[in-house]
């Protein structure tokens, strides 16, 4: 529950050049969900939080890092390439836990968690 005066994190869009591969990259990477909304806007869910991709908007790398939680960090690692991401930090220790970092067919980075 957010702290009261508090305003949570609801809605995370991402610029894309191409919804198709996008999806296709999610979905086997990280299972992904979407709904379409005409031709160039697919909203998805991981189950709790949802987002969109946006192929109307020029694609601008950088910015907030998106942390996503598995309980597998080396098959996690290995859905992101098998789909075609790309590891852009190896896995690393770091207080809490470990991680990797990847970048999407965009080369948006995202990075990968799990306790220890």
């Amino acid at each position: 529950m957010a702290k009261q005066g508090a305003v949570p994190t609801d809605y995370i869009e991402f610029a894309v050049s191409d919804n198709a591969r996008t999806k296709a990259f999610y979905a086997a990477a990280v299972g992904w969900r979407f709904t379409d909304y005409g031709d160039s806007y697919c909203e998805f869910s991981d189950g709790q939080m949802k987002g969109g991709f946006d192929a109307s908007i020029p694609v601008v790398n950088g910015g907030p890092l998106i942390v996503l939680h598995a309980d597998d960090l080396k098959a996690a690692a290995r859905r992101v390439t098998d789909a075609g991401g790309r590891i852009s930090k190896p896995e690393f220790a770091f207080p809490g836990g470990r991680r990797f970092q990847f970048l999407d067919p965009d080369g948006h980075e995202l990075a990968v968690w799990c306790q220890v």
